[in-house]
């Protein structure tokens, strides 16, 4: 699986936050409760989206999160590269895996970097935008 669930669940957090916030703080627990996800989950995911400055949350009364640019800002590249660290299709091309003492005569190597190139441009061609308008991708 390329993308796991806590990769799907910010994106839905962004979507979320890009589609109701007009620029206020939205609640956690209102996230949560509107994408049907568990605050204990929700404490996981969007402390990684602050820290690397794709929200700004804000704690107490009138507090929440809010998106921190443009929703067309946000692509979904940048955010499966934080949540999910990487999206090689296989082991060899992570970063910083070992080279495989096999990479010299692998057959398959020139399929696999292409797919790699392909998942990223294609993730790096759609923003937090276009999935919040709802059209087909």
């Amino acid at each position: 699986m390329i993308v796991s669930t806590r990769g799907r669940y910010a994106l839905r957090v962004m979507i979320d936050i890009a589609e109701n916030s007009g620029g206020e703080y939205i609640p956690m627990k209102t996230i949560a409760d509107r994408q049907n996800i568990s605050l204990k989950y929700l404490e996981r995911i969007l402390p990684v989206l602050t820290k690397n400055g794709l929200i700004e949350g804000v704690h107490g009364k009138g507090g929440g999160y809010r998106l921190c640019r443009k929703p067309e800002e946000y692509k979904v590249s940048e955010i499966l590269s934080l949540t999910e660290g990487d999206l090689a299709p296989v082991n060899c091309l992570e970063k910083g895996a070992k080279p495989c003492p096999r990479c010299d005569e692998c057959r398959t190597l020139p399929m696999w970097k292409d797919l790699d190139k392909l998942i990223f441009e294609y993730f790096d061609g759609i923003t937090i935008a276009d999935l919040a308008e709802k059209k087909e991708i």
